[in-house]
């Protein structure tokens, strides 16, 4: 081959790496600055649901604290389950993988989704307790149609009117 032909390759696979490379970054970034919902819905990391409703400046502060503080405690118990579940998916690895073991991780999976739901309920109502009427009929639309819109694979679909 030819010295100039080598050149062109070569800077052709530099732009493609470059390439590949500036997507991957992208990516990442792009993601960063998401965080789904405890329904599943998809939302900028400084955004939260109740900014759509017409919300007094000391509500809308006490709802975002309260809200950051539980998007952290949310997110670590997320992490836990992935968690248990790769320890699931580890044990059914196994060439005979313990039936009564992996019955007790399913079963601790669940408890923890059960507790992580509980607490989202009463995180609803807590921060519709700091509502008016019509911002509670509001917020509650919210979260229905984030829930609607949110749904996760798997989850059967709501029932239409």
């Amino acid at each position: 081959m030819k010295n100039s032909t080598l050149k062109f390759l070569l800077f052709v696979s530099l732009v493609l790496n470059i390439s590949f490379l500036g997507a991957a970054g992208y990516q990442y970034y792009s993601k960063a600055n998401y965080w789904t919902s405890p329904f599943g819905y998809k939302m900028k990391k400084d955004h939260f649901l109740f900014e759509a409703l017409s919300l007094r400046p000391n509500q809308l502060k006490a709802m975002r604290e309260a809200a950051t503080t539980f998007r952290t405690v949310i997110d670590d118990k997320r992490q836990a389950i992935a968690s248990k579940r790769k320890d699931l998916i580890t044990m059914m690895r196994q060439d005979n993988p313990d039936r009564m073991a992996l019955a007790a991780v399913v079963s601790e999976i669940s408890g923890m989704q059960e507790e992580m739901q509980r607490m989202i309920a009463m995180h609803m109502l807590n921060m519709k307790a700091g509502l008016d009427t019509n911002q509670q009929k509001q917020f509650l639309d919210l979260i229905e149609n984030a829930m609607t819109e949110g749904r996760q694979m798997g989850c059967p679909p709501t029932e239409s009117n």
